[in-house]
């Protein structure tokens, strides 16, 4: 699977809902996701972090599409583009 056959599967399955939410509300759970995510990795179940982890992405995914943004693109042109950014993270 693709990032984007991920992102577009999230949005047949979930996109009127996520439109009908709004970005706001929307992002709100985006960060309790986050925060799931931040609890399990303080954990040593494996099969939980792959749970959020997979969370997160998905509503990173509902996110992109309500914003109109490409995440395969995005991702593309910042990181691969002119052979993506320099310096240190």
């Amino acid at each position: 699977m693709t990032i984007q056959e991920f992102q577009q599967h999230i949005l047949n399955r979930y996109g009127k809902r996520d439109a009908e939410r709004g970005v706001w509300p929307t992002f709100g759970w985006f960060m309790e996701e986050i925060g799931e995510l931040a609890s399990a990795m303080h954990d040593v179940d494996q099969k939980n972090k792959e749970e959020e982890f997979a969370d997160v992405f998905a509503w990173l995914c509902t996110l992109a599409n309500i914003n109109n943004v490409d995440l395969y693109q995005a991702v593309w042109d910042k990181y691969f583009k002119n052979g993506g950014p320099q310096g240190h993270k």
